[in-house]
């Protein structure tokens, strides 16, 4: 029954998978290939062969603007086919080309392969020059010792940007930064001069537009590292393992108990149920024979044991949907390395942007509840959901050792941040923060 099982419904399922796997690294560099055409297409219809830029094209900003959105979507779009060819090519060996040969799947020439990612890097390169979003990343990137802190103004944002190019270029010790004059006289002479800028009120706009972009994608960002894993999380449970995981439940007799506790905790339902029914029984309440007793006990034994066969199922269902959720989590992470930066900048925005007293009251509320007297209790209860998630035994020994390391980890890290950045960055936030703390 097993067997046939298998052969029927598991085994073809399986084939399908392993064939789109095998032809994984031609259908993404097909997709990258076409998508780096389209982008030729539209250079050469719209901007003489040259690249998609404001400065090669006659068009009005709004137009520019639909250019350059679906430019971005094409070069993402580019960059993840191209990750996930070199992925598979790089697991791929001869074993597995002799499986695709015998599958029928036809290898395609290197010099083709070569031809295409030839076309594919002619047009890649043309976009290497870093826009704006680019530059703060690499800034960002580049300055981890110091925060980068994007000013309330536009004048502000001109200048900072103009000092943190210049420690692009060229990095500066602390004591090359302290100057023989001090720092408020050049900046007074510097917003003197961007005021009297003829071109400021272009420049504050086109700064703002620029932060409202930023603004959106690290907002964007955020959601999508949210709803990612949930959606692959749910989509993969309903669709792909739970079918797999049913097909094997129906066809022979399942597991009842995953582990101690839940035999343990049904065994508990079982004898309360035969408690009540006695005590109804001895009250009057019901009249039911000892045979009767005895009937209702199988039918509420056989209902205990499908609830727990269900409550294991969906405990398998979750190890393999999160083990899923992860891996499109990390997945998203590594192909959104620009928009990581853009939301690591959005974060330093709004941490370092708070007044004192905020900086001082949130720090306090996160050690409070993570590091904090009462922390373990709450660190115990989420430890026991996890394991009855999973379907795991709660090791009270295993909780009472994590309790014991992980909060001073954790406590250590927000030591080692107030002392390395906030006391750098804004001293008066750690003196407001020990007044508090005392």
């Amino acid at each position: 029954m097993i067997k046939s099982i298998y052969s029927q419904k598991i085994y073809p399922f399986l084939l399908r998978a392993y064939v789109w796997y095998l032809r994984t690294p031609e259908r993404s560099l097909n997709e990258a290939y076409k998508t780096a055409l389209q982008i030729q297409a539209v250079e050469n219809e719209h901007f003489n062969g040259k690249k998609i830029s404001r400065d090669t094209g006659r068009y009005s900003s709004s137009v520019m603007d639909y250019f350059e959105s679906d430019l971005k979507k094409q070069l993402k779009n580019i960059r993840m086919r191209l990750t996930e060819f070199k992925a598979c090519r790089f697991f791929l060996n001869e074993s597995n080309q002799k499986e695709a040969l015998r599958l029928g799947i036809e290898i395609p020439n290197p010099s083709l392969i070569l031809e295409k990612l030839k076309v594919i890097d002619q047009v890649i390169a043309k976009y290497n020059i870093p826009d704006d979003y680019e530059v703060e990343s690499r800034e960002i990137i580049t300055n981890q010792d110091t925060p980068v802190i994007v000013e309330s103004t536009a004048i502000q944002q001109k200048s900072s940007n103009t000092v943190s190019k210049k420690i692009v270029d060229k990095p500066q010790s602390k004591a090359q930064t302290t100057g023989v004059l001090p720092r408020s006289i050049f900046s007074t002479f510097s917003r003197l001069q961007t005021e009297l800028d003829p071109n400021a009120e272009q420049n504050i706009i086109q700064n703002f537009r620029n932060s409202r972009k930023r603004t959106l994608v690290a907002i964007r960002f955020i959601l999508l590292l949210i709803i990612v894993p949930l959606l692959t999380h749910q989509l993969s449970k309903n669709l792909v393992i739970g079918p797999i995981i049913n097909n094997f439940k129906g066809s022979n007799e399942a597991a009842i108990f995953l582990n101690y506790e839940m035999e343990e905790k049904a065994l508990e339902d079982l004898g309360k149920f035969e408690e009540r029914l006695k005590f109804e029984n001895l009250i009057g309440t019901v009249a039911l024979s000892a045979e009767n007793i005895e009937i209702q006990m199988q039918e509420k034994a056989s209902e205990i044991a499908e609830e727990y066969r269900n409550l294991g199922a969906n405990a398998i269902k979750n190890i393999f949907a999160d083990m899923l959720a992860v891996a499109a989590f990390s997945g998203l992470l590594l192909v959104s390395k620009r928009e990581l930066a853009m939301l690591k900048s959005f974060i330093d925005n709004i941490v370092y942007g708070l007044s004192d007293s905020a900086k001082a009251f949130i720090i306090i509320l996160f050690t409070d509840i993570f590091v904090g007297f009462h922390s373990p209790h709450g660190w115990e209860v989420v430890l026991e959901g996890v394991s009855s998630h999973w379907g795991l035994p709660a090791s009270h020994d295993l909780i009472f050792l994590f309790i014991a390391t992980f909060p001073v980890i954790l406590d250590t890290i927000f030591k080692y941040w107030i002392f390395r950045f906030l006391n750098r960055i804004s001293p008066s936030a750690v003196a407001t923060y020990r007044n508090m703390n005392e």
